[in-house]
């Protein structure tokens, strides 16, 4: 895993200039390549290219990047894994072409020479995302893996061209604008994170997953797509196998154990996340069957009552024999990393278990440089309660008058958090296992749902946070997204499929798999996820839509398949977030903090915010009126993300 960085002037520069100023871009990437460093100037173009390495594989300095390949007419900076990439060099040799490494690097690289970039792109299986300049044709071309596993932003200000693997590195060019885009903003309180191609910035875009970018001059910019996840979905689902559960079962698990497979490959230790649910428990079951000795697993618990799950990633553990790491984090401990959030999200991201990934990552890095996740499980085989909750909402609500469902919804609100939490510590006394706020959170979502949802803004309604974003920022206009595109009802007219595809186009690349990339780079981890491995998901959509998700909770194909390797009473409940108790934190340690960033005076005068809705929210939450945790952590993250990076630039 690394970081990669570089800026074109589109004139002949300085050599001096140039090298120092990518130098500058390079260093601040030090915590994603703390074993290596390099950089490339082609000054007669006014280009520099920067890397930081975290060697993993080929530890030697035939994998040392910048890389040129061997007939001098490409430079390559690349962050990701390739897996199959001995599968590429192999290809090469039988082209007459011998490698001087054992590097994937080189053997993309030496790749795009023989085959070309797009043939390269397509026989890639893995996370990544490049830069890669062409000397010949004076030609720069960016590129991010399928799923958008790995980061890229990029962007041009003032006739300069500027990209990097996180907006820090941007920031350390002395060129770089600092202007705060607001429309960008309202994005982020809709959804906590920023959905590409939109980044925090005005003219800086995060490059959407599956694509390329050319450039050739400021104003010779073209963008296209070379694996469409919703064309893959939607040929999935037209043209479904016709095959039975034994099958699906059998089918899955070989590909899913070529995946992992794939991934267990590094010249440095290795291990897993595991929480002890599903997707993570089948992951580490399939990392064992391969190895030949225990894999070592790693696993956070919290003392709060309703956050832990330490207990059944070690029954698992158990079970599969593995080498298992256990660590009870103090909520002192977890607090801690609050202050260190804008640095790890140098763009606003507010996903409140951002902070126990972290911790996890922080735990394995302490005894491994590579872990794989189980994310990407959810959204394939249809995991989140989310699905089920609107498949009920579209059913029953279909027919419901509008001022029915507005009565609803006060009667819900009137209902206080107090009341709401006795019936919660009820159903936890008779063994569910719902976190404390969990049924007066879900109690006042459900009102929010009848009194906002509108026919098709169902599920973008279920998904917001914040409702009504562009008047809560002051000068915003919010720009329409994936889930404004009304054609996924016509193409997807299964609802569950259509919220999973949109999950898998937005949600997944710019929460999930944001979270775990900074969250494990800010440790120096590199996080591999194998159920995102592009087979797995073009698989996935082939399957009948009864085999692949089932009746809630859904993942009926996921369960069949971890039952062949796990007793199904070590992984049979309700599903539970990895979550910390950040509402109950507000209102005591945190609390101080909060008063000052939500403060009616510094609201008023950073002019970011109207101030009326915060501070009303804020103090119902005070009160303990109503748990308005996720709208106001939006609100505290971007206030603490704005003093760490905007400071006088407001």
């Amino acid at each position: 895993m690394c970081g990669l960085t570089g800026t074109w002037s589109f004139r002949e520069g300085e050599p001096e200039s140039l090298a120092r100023d990518v130098a500058a871009m390079t260093e601040a990437l030090v915590h994603r390549g703390p074993d290596d460093r390099g950089t490339f100037v082609d000054s007669r173009a006014g280009l520099a290219l920067g890397h930081r390495r975290l060697s993993i594989l080929d530890l030697s300095e035939e994998g040392h990047q910048p890389m040129r390949s061997a007939d001098g007419r490409y430079v390559l900076v690349y962050n990701g894994e390739v897996y199959n990439f001995r599968e590429l060099a192999a290809r090469l040799e039988g082209r007459g072409v011998r490698l001087r490494g054992q590097s994937d690097t080189e053997a993309v690289l030496e790749s795009i020479v023989v085959f070309g970039l797009e043939d390269t792109l397509r026989a890639m299986a893995g996370m990544f995302a490049f830069a890669l300049w062409d000397a010949q044709e004076r030609r720069l071309v960016l590129g991010r893996d399928r799923l958008g596993i790995k980061p890229l932003y990029w962007g041009i200000q003032d006739g300069r061209l500027l990209f990097a693997s996180e907006l820090k590195a941007l920031r350390a060019n002395p060129s770089f604008r600092v202007e705060l885009d607001r429309d960008a903003l309202a994005l982020y309180m809709r959804h906590n994170y920023i959905p590409a191609p939109h980044a925090i910035y005005r003219d800086v875009r995060k490059l959407q997953p599956g694509r390329i970018v050319t450039v050739r001059a400021a104003d010779d910019v073209t963008e296209s797509v070379y694996w469409d996840a919703r064309e893959v979905a939607r040929a999935g689902t037209e043209k479904p196998l016709a095959i039975g559960a034994d099958e699906a079962r059998e089918r899955l698990d070989a590909t899913l154990r070529t995946a992992v497979e794939r991934r267990m490959i590094a010249d440095v230790p290795l291990g897993a996340f595991l929480s002890g649910g599903i997707d993570s428990s089948l992951v580490v079951a399939l990392m064992q069957r391969a190895s030949t000795r225990p894999v070592r697993t790693f696993t956070i618990g919290f003392d709060e009552e309703g956050y832990d799950e330490a207990g059944h990633a070690r029954a698992i553990a158990t079970h599969l024999g593995t080498d298992h790491t256990e660590l009870y984090v103090r909520p002192e401990e977890a607090r801690e990393v609050i202050p260190k959030l804008p640095d790890f999200w140098d763009e606003p991201f507010s996903d409140s278990s951002q902070i126990p990934t972290y911790l996890v990552s922080k735990l394995a890095r302490e005894h491994v440089t590579v872990a794989l996740s189980g994310d990407g499980g959810d959204e394939l085989f249809g995991g989140y309660p989310r699905y089920a909750l609107a498949r009920k909402l579209e059913r029953y609500l279909r027919f419901v008058p509008g001022a029915s469902k507005r009565a609803l919804a006060s009667a819900l609100q009137a209902v206080s958090p107090r009341a709401w939490e006795g019936l919660s510590r009820t159903a936890r006394a008779a063994r569910v296992p719902i976190q404390p706020g969990w049924m007066g959170n879900r109690a006042s979502r459900m009102a929010e749902l009848l009194t906002h949802s509108h026919g098709g803004t169902l599920y973008r309604t279920l998904i917001s946070h914040w409702k009504e974003p562009a008047a809560l920022v002051i000068g915003a206009e919010e720009p329409e997204t994936v889930l404004c595109d009304r054609s996924f009802e016509t193409s997807f007219p299964d609802g569950t499929e259509r919220m999973m595809l949109l999950d898998s186009l937005s949600y997944l690349p710019d929460d999930i798999l944001c979270k775990v990339d900074r969250a494990s780079m800010a440790t120096s981890l590199e996080a591999r996820v194998p159920l995102l491995d592009h087979e797995v998901f073009e698989l996935a959509w082939r399957m009948p839509r009864e085999l692949r998700i089932g009746p809630a909770p859904g993942k009926r194909l996921l369960r069949e398949v971890l039952a062949t390797y796990v007793p199904r009473e070590l992984f049979e409940r309700p599903k539970m977030g990895f979550g910390i108790p950040i509402g109950a934190w507000m209102r005591g340690p945190l609390r101080p903090w909060c008063e000052e960033l939500l403060s009616e005076a510094r609201l008023r005068r950073e002019e970011f915010f109207v101030p009326g809705p915060i501070r009303q929210r804020w103090q119902e939450h005070v009160d303990n009126k109503r748990d308005w945790a996720y709208y106001l952590w939006d609100v505290l993250v971007f206030q603490a993300w704005a003093e760490r990076w905007l400071g006088s630039a407001r």
